[in-house]
């Protein structure tokens, strides 16, 4: 069975790159586009790994992601941002707010994939 990845990701194009991406190496991929539907996916769902995009409607990356590691059932998934937020400081902020790692927009699909690997072998 493929490892199956939840995107909360509010914008469709960036879906759309990402269903491609993660299709085409075998992933199955659940998407979010809001930060509450991304933590109800996460419950749902039980994903091997979710990306979580920093600006959100409804409820930001952080509080989604806090959300979901404060649940005892989900808080063993790991969670990578997938955003455009650069600034100094943003990566902490993340990883705060129980992030296991941080990939930056625009990234190479390489590296995105080579950062999901470490989390999926």
């Amino acid at each position: 069975m493929s490892k199956r990845i939840l995107v909360v990701e509010d914008q469709e194009d960036n879906r759309q790159i990402l269903r491609d991406l993660l299709g085409s190496v075998g992933y199955a991929m659940i998407e979010a586009a809001d930060g509450e539907a991304g933590v109800d996916a996460a419950k749902k769902e039980r994903p091997d790994l979710i990306l979580m995009d920093i600006q959100l409607p409804l409820l930001d990356g952080y509080e989604a992601t806090r959300r979901i590691k404060a649940d005892p059932d989900l808080k063993s998934i790991p969670v990578i941002v997938v955003t455009s937020y650069a600034l100094s400081g943003d990566e902490v902020k993340a990883r705060a707010a129980g992030c296991d790692a941080y990939v930056t927009k625009p990234y190479s699909p390489r590296q995105l994939l080579a950062k999901i690997r470490e989390f999926l072998p």
